[in-house]
């Protein structure tokens, strides 16, 4: 039995569409698969310590860092008077004193329809996105707290030194020919405040990594890395620095320059109290909301272990 057709299929009117069919059928799905989406590259976990988080997670919301004094050393002759001195110890405080969150909501009948896992897509994106924003806000913020002679035109603590690592409003202009001998510079900035070779690093921006990874720098021997720089990830080592590369530094437009910041990884530290994420039912429609928030705080305990290079290509 074929299917029944109606009695007036010959003679049915109807009304034409608008705009005129052009004789295309163009159906539309919703593809399951999503565009990949790419996300800022994050240096904090490499560059800073977060010896003191464990503390302030078990109780509080301050910890005060405790410094080790300064004790004098002085000649001594026989039969001197000594002169003793009562070491007093200053302190440094972490505070927990940030916070960033992010909450979306997700209505019934869309989560129903939908073929796909939002709130887990969400998740993954804002975690991503949470990173991304707390290290553009550490690398704004600690500027103010680095030693002035690591920085400036005249940089270096030592009798005669006078390094150029350029100002905000007055930057270093890099090329293939001065990068490098400024990246030895800040070498010599860390040697002269006694910072240990291990465990130091510097944070560049994307077009000072080109630069160097064309520059005869690509030879994996000068770099005393066991591969090639030519390779994706860590950009390598250069005079003791391992190289991260980051398009989350600070930018003066005006200036053009970058702030480009190097050291050891003792001077900044990094505390989360508090990273939260929890579903619940939304209050004012049908549907369930997904929500995250870190509670951070971050301190540089030890300006002279850090330094800034403000460059310009």
């Amino acid at each position: 039995m074929s299917y029944p057709i109606s009695p007036s299929a010959g003679t049915q009117a109807f009304t034409p569409p608008s705009p005129a069919y052009t004789g295309e059928f163009i159906p539309e799905i919703w593809s399951g698969k999503i565009i990949e989406k790419f996300y800022d590259a994050t240096v904090l976990a490499a560059i800073a310590n977060t010896d003191y988080e464990g503390e302030i997670t078990s109780y509080g919301d301050k910890v005060n860092i405790r410094v080790k004094p300064d004790i004098s050393i002085r000649d001594y002759n026989a039969y001197d008077a000594l002169t003793s001195d009562a070491p007093s110890s200053t302190g440094v405080e972490l505070l927990i004193d940030r916070g960033k969150y992010w909450s979306t909501v997700l209505d019934d009948v869309m989560e129903v329809q939908s073929d796909l896992d939002h709130l887990s897509m969400w998740a993954d994106d804002a975690s991503e996105s949470m990173k991304i924003d707390i290290d553009t806000d550490v690398l704004a913020g600690i500027s103010a707290d680095v030693a002035a002679t690591n920085q400036g035109s005249t940089a270096g603590v030592q009798t005669g030194t006078s390094l150029d690592l350029g100002a905000a409003a007055a930057p270093v202009t890099l090329t293939a020919t001065n990068a490098i001998s400024k990246i030895i510079d800040c070498g010599q900035i860390l040697d002269e405040n006694n910072i240990p070779e291990t465990g130091r690093w510097v944070v560049i921006p994307a077009w000072l990594a080109a630069m160097i990874k064309t520059s005869e720098l690509k030879d994996a021997s000068l770099t005393g890395d066991g591969v090639s720089m030519l390779r994706n990830g860590r950009l390598g080592m250069i005079d003791r620095f391992t190289l991260y590369s980051s398009n989350l530094l600070p930018y003066n437009v005006t200036d053009t320059a970058h702030s480009i910041f190097f050291g050891h990884s003792h001077g900044l530290t990094f505390a989360s109290q508090l990273t939260k994420v929890e579903t619940l039912r939304a209050e004012s429609t049908f549907g369930t909301l997904l929500r995250g928030l870190q509670v951070f705080g971050f301190k540089v305990v030890d300006g002279t272990s850090l330094g800034i290079l403000y460059a310009s290509r």
